[in-house]
């Protein structure tokens, strides 16, 4: 059965699968031949029985009640972030319709904004697909271009590798975003064709994909290594748009008065406009 099919099965496969006896308080006797913890093991420690643990990984019930899935969380170790994705694995809650095989075009107000601001800063969806850039984003990183793809870049661009020290970080939070922004909705065909990609491609995202990491991505200092300017660090915030978890305005800032700021002020020198170069606004076809 198929992670589409199954996903509850699939997410509590991978996370019992990262537990360690000594996490759990268990004794590492023998030889092991599975990693992690087994089925009977967690079933044990969460107080229900064996049978029903191994028909919630097959798919054979998808209907625990929430006492039965904070038991096994606290076996799995699963954050509030976690915990709240396991919830939308067996929760009967319609899923929201979302626009597919269409690209979405930011609202104007939203353009007007993201032009406006004296900071690197650029419109990103669920996919982090760049819809919008402004000037000294892609001066920041030629990556950041209307069409490309954020996560393909982190994985697939020596240069976009190359501008992150701390990559290995940067790629986990990344791929954990990915999964909870979108969450069951599995079967959509721009996220089946990312991850398709990206698993073939790169052993680094294979990795971190069966892990079934899941975290939101909050504000947070990000380090760059510029081939202009050096190191610097640029604090990150990721807004939504009109609301929607869809669309997100993502600006970098760096502290007032920092070696930071002098640096990014030196790079928007170098972007200012000439008579003949416009902002990108309207979203082409992204890059394969």
């Amino acid at each position: 059965m198929s992670e589409s099919t199954n996903a509850l099965g699939a997410y509590l496969r991978a996370r019992r699968e990262l537990v360690t006896t000594q996490q759990a308080g268990i004794p590492d006797v023998g030889v092991r031949r599975v990693p992690g913890l087994r089925r009977e093991e967690v079933a044990m420690l969460a107080g229900i029985s064996a049978d029903y643990y191994l028909r919630l990984e097959r798919g054979r019930d998808r209907n625990p009640s929430v006492q039965v899935l904070e038991s096994i969380a606290r076996v799995l170790h699963l954050d509030d972030d976690h915990f709240a994705h396991l919830l939308t694995l067996v929760a009967q809650v319609p899923r929201r319709r979302r626009r597919r095989g269409r690209r979405q075009t930011p609202p104007a107000g939203a353009l007007k904004l993201l032009h406006s601001l004296a900071q690197p800063a650029f419109i990103e969806d669920r996919y982090f697909d760049i819809l919008a850039v402004n000037r000294l984003a892609t001066a920041l990183s030629p990556g950041l271009a209307v069409g490309r793809n954020q996560l393909r870049d982190l994985f697939l661009d020596p240069a976009e590798q190359a501008l992150h020290p701390e990559w290995e970080n940067v790629t986990e939070c990344f791929v954990a975003n990915l999964r909870q922004a979108v969450g069951t909705d599995v079967d959509d065909p721009r996220f089946i064709e990312l991850t398709g990609e990206l698993s073939l491609a790169s052993p680094r995202f294979r990795q971190l994909w069966a892990r079934h990491e899941v975290r939101g991505q909050r504000g947070t200092p990000l380090r760059l290594d510029h081939p202009q300017v050096g190191e610097m660090t640029l604090n990150r915030e990721r807004l939504t748009i009109n609301g929607a978890d869809d669309l997100m305005l993502i600006v970098y800032h760096p502290d007032a008065g920092s070696s930071d700021a002098e640096k990014l002020a030196l790079l928007g020198s170098a972007a200012l406009p000439t008579s003949d170069t416009k902002d990108q606004e309207v979203a082409r076809t992204p890059r394969r």
